[in-house]
């Protein structure tokens, strides 16, 4: 009798394991790819590729990053922060949030970038970005980041 309680639970906690798992990933550590609009059907404005690394407290390294604009914003070395939350539950539905700031210092002056957004469980950011600086390098828009 004990035997087969215990294959029965043995059974029952594999079966609940199995519930457990998700197609998507909810770390934010690796290579992503980014893509910001003017508006969600608009031209590309901005791009860029990095590395995120998740550090304690809901910090995040950016590393590897490199800018592509249309234009003259950001064309000087850029500095780099951001910040993440994730929560979710065991059946694999992952949210939460994001931010992210770029700055750029030249002659010409300060220019910032800055994302907001929400972070899903299938490998993708999405929110809004809004440039802020010299008369050229502001604007707003939508931007997706993809792990690639």
């Amino acid at each position: 009798m004990r035997k087969s309680i215990g294959v029965m639970v043995l059974i029952t906690v594999g079966l609940a394991m199995l519930g457990c798992g998700s197609s998507s990933s909810t770390n934010i550590n690796g290579n992503w790819s980014a893509s910001l609009t003017n508006s969600p059907s608009g031209p590309t404005i901005y791009s860029f590729t990095t590395t995120f690394t998740e550090i304690s407290g809901g910090g995040l390294s950016i590393t590897n990053f490199t800018l592509t604009s249309n234009g003259s914003c950001f064309a000087g070395t850029t500095t780099e922060s951001g910040s993440f939350t994730l929560s979710g539950n065991f059946s694999g539905s992952v949210k939460g949030t994001f931010g992210m700031t770029i700055t750029s210092q030249d002659v010409g002056g300060q220019d910032v970038l800055t994302l907001q957004g929400g972070v899903s469980g299938n490998n993708t950011i999405t929110g809004t970005w809004t440039a802020t600086g010299t008369s050229a390098c502001v604007g707003n828009g939508t931007f997706t980041i993809n792990r690639t």
